[in-house]
């Protein structure tokens, strides 16, 4: 019998790629898996029964159905681990594709000299970079600035530049960096809308440890803290050190150790709690800041 090709696909829709046989007609697996890295055998679905059957495997060879390759496009197979690996991988892709270009993140000022002005902020920070939000935090009573405010880049490049280094302002030495949420609700107040850098990941099983989710979300960008429950509840706290990170992954169902696991947003806890209080009947501010001491806080060091 002379040699002849075979068409060989990852998937019965996508386009087939030829595959040489041998002399006698049958097909090397390694020759598979040269051209599909991590293959272990071949399938087709018949024309007869529409059902898929697999082809014979034979010491590292593939012997043809009824002993003609035909027209058939054959499929590749892979073992179980290493489809699990690939469909964490095409989930992974598809979430950067939806991300796209890294977008900037409003900065925090801090250190600000009391006479800064929006227009000296911008002036200041225009020297490296175009700048399309600056912002001066000042007290609704008084309109005396609070000491901080905000910056925000086009690029992010210019956002990194800008954060790694201190900058002086009207004489004075100031820090640049992404809202820290310690600092951000002692100093700008209940009303202050926050972006959270947290996720909440729904659906673990209980043998996701924390360096293993640790260095999946590394791939999309710095992992600044994991919390996993004790005892275990199913689900876990992912926070990065970009909040455009986090708000990329909400929404997404993510594959983790062959498990769907769901991305949503992990809002603050400090605006839950005074958003229950504020529509409570007879609301008060002394029983919201009770709740928040109470024992259903999770630890400080996890919020």
């Amino acid at each position: 019998m002379t040699e002849c090709y075979i068409r060989v696909a990852e998937d019965e829709n996508e386009e087939p790629m030829e595959i040489p046989s041998e002399e006698d007609g049958t097909v090397l697996l390694s020759t598979v898996a040269a051209q599909f890295p991590g293959a272990c055998g071949l399938r087709y679905r018949s024309p007869v029964s529409q059902c898929m059957r697999g082809v014979r495997l034979v010491e590292g060879v593939l012997h043809a159905p009824e002993s003609d390759w035909g027209n058939l496009v054959y499929v590749v197979n892979y073992p179980k681990d290493n489809k699990r690996k690939m469909d964490e991988m095409d989930a992974a892709s598809a979430v950067k594709i939806k991300r796209g270009v890294q977008k900037t993140s409003d900065l925090i000022v801090l250190g600000l000299p009391w006479k800064t002005t929006e227009q000296d902020l911008k002036d200041y920070f225009s020297t490296f970079g175009e700048v399309i939000m600056v912002q001066v935090k000042r007290d609704a009573k008084t309109g005396n600035s609070k000491g901080f405010g905000f910056v925000r880049f086009t690029d992010y490049e210019t956002q990194i530049k800008v954060m790694s280094q201190r900058h002086m302002i009207d004489g004075r030495w100031c820090d640049c960096k992404l809202p820290n949420s310690k600092y951000f609700l002692e100093q700008a107040g209940p009303d202050e809308p926050m972006r959270s850098r947290k996720v909440f990941v729904g659906r673990c099983t209980e043998d996701m440890t924390v360096d293993e989710l640790r260095q999946f979300f590394m791939q999309y960008g710095e992992v600044t803290d994991v919390f996993i429950p004790k005892p275990f509840r199913a689900f876990a706290f992912v926070t990065f050190a970009d909040d455009q990170v986090a708000q990329s992954l909400c929404g997404e169902d993510l594959i983790i150790k062959g498990t769907s696991v769901h991305i949503s947003n992990a809002e603050p806890k400090h605006n839950n709690i005074h958003h229950l209080f504020s529509n409570f009947p007879g609301r008060s501010p002394s029983l919201a800041a009770m709740f928040e001491r109470s024992q259903y806080q999770f630890p400080s060091s996890h919020v």
